[in-house]
C-alpha cells in the first residue's frame, strides 16, 4: 500500500474512534436501581412480620378526599402499597417459593395542601382472631428528612377503626397540631 492510503485509513480509524467516544459521553448509561419518587410526606404502617391479618390504612386530606385500598390515588395522595397480610406475599423464582415476610402499607403525599390530614387504621380481615399492634410513621421528606409522628396503634379485633394520627400543615408548610383524637373515615366510605 502507498503512504497516502495508509494515512487516509488511519485518519478514518481515528475519526471512527472519536465518534464512538463522543456517543458514549453524550449518552451515559442509566444509573440502575435509583428511583426518584416525588413526595413531600411518606406515611408508613407496619405490623408483625408473617402475620396473616389485613390492616388497612385510610388517609383523609384537608378537602375530605380519602385514599384507601379501593381508591388508591386522589388529589396529591397515593397509596403505593396495600398489604393484605400474607396474601400475595409469595413468588416463585427459579422454581423456589420465596416469601416476603414484611407487612407494610405505604402512602405518599406528593404536594403540600394546607389543612388537616387524618391517618386511620382499619382491621379489615383477621385470620388469627387476635389483636394486632401496628407501627405508624409520618415522615416529612423535603427539604430534609423529619419525623412528624411515630407511634403504635393496637387494633383489638376485626372491624376496629382507630385514628393513628392527625396533623395540620400550615400555609407556611410547617406541621402543627399533631394529635390522635378519633375521627371515623372508614364507615362513611364502606356504606
Amino acid at each position: 500500500m502507498d503512504p497516502f492510503t495508509d494515512l487516509l485509513f488511519n485518519c478514518l480509524l481515528a475519526f471512527t474512534v472519536l465518534f464512538f467516544i463522543t456517543l458514549v459521553a453524550l449518552n451515559p448509561p442509566p444509573k440502575e436501581g435509583l428511583i426518584d419518587p416525588k413526595a413531600e410526606y411518606i406515611v408508613t404502617t407496619t405490623w408483625e412480620d408473617l402475620n396473616p391479618d389485613d390492616i388497612d390504612m385510610w388517609v383523609e386530606d384537608p378537602h375530605g378526599n380519602t385514599v384507601w385500598f379501593r381508591k388508591t390515588a386522589v388529589g396529591l395522595m397515593h397509596l403505593d402499597r396495600d398489604d393484605r397480610g400474607m396474601e400475595n406475599d409469595k413468588i416463585v423464582v427459579d422454581g423456589k417459593e420465596i416469601v416476603n415476610p414484611l407487612n407494610q402499607e405505604v402512602l405518599t403525599i406528593r404536594g403540600t395542601v394546607p389543612g388537616e390530614y387524618v391517618v386511620n387504621l382499619h382491621y379489615y380481615e383477621s385470620a388469627t382472631q387476635r389483636p394486632v399492634t401496628a407501627n405508624v410513621r409520618v415522615v416529612k421528606v423535603n427539604p430534609k428528612l423529619e419525623v412528624v409522628y411515630y407511634g403504635l396503634v393496637t387494633l383489638e379485633q376485626k372491624g376496629t377503626e382507630k385514628t393513628a394520627v392527625r396533623f395540620t400543615i400550615g400555609t407556611d408548610g410547617q406541621v402543627r397540631d399533631v394529635n390522635t383524637l378519633f375521627k371515623s373515615i372508614v364507615e362513611a366510605k364502606t356504606l
